[in-house]
């Protein structure tokens, strides 16, 4: 069985990169426009990772993976935040909301998929 991922991200070409990426790799993928889409998909799917953005419009990353870690079904499932931003007081305040790890964009195919595979075991 595939492993299922939510990839969170108002950009469309970046989601489209990471839904190209993981689907050849054989994962199953659930895209979200902002965070409070990702957070409805989360609550409403199992999904096995979250690879999230943090600069988006109603709900940013830190405010998903906040919401998220507060249910049950979202206690466990690693994030890792896939962001433009790369201050380390910002990566702090992802890992003590939650975050398993940080890539910056731009991202290559193979980091993201590394990325992945690790946090999936």
């Amino acid at each position: 069985m595939s492993k299922t991922v939510l990839t969170i991200d108002d950009s469309p070409s970046i989601r489209r990169m990471i839904v190209m990426t993981l689907e050849e790799a054989g994962y199953k993928v659930i895209e979200a426009v902002d965070g409070q889409d990702g957070l409805n998909k989360a609550l409403a799917n199992p999904v096995d990772a979250v690879i999230t953005d943090q600069n988006m419009p109603n709900l940013d990353g830190l405010g998903f993976i906040r919401a998220l870690r507060q249910h049950p079904s979202g206690k466990g499932v690693p994030i890792v935040v896939l962001s433009t931003d790369s201050e380390d007081t910002l990566k702090t305040q992802a890992r003590e909301a939650g975050a398993l790890g940080w890539m910056v964009k731009p991202f290559t195919q193979d980091k993201l998929l590394a990325v992945i595979r690790k946090v999936l075991g």
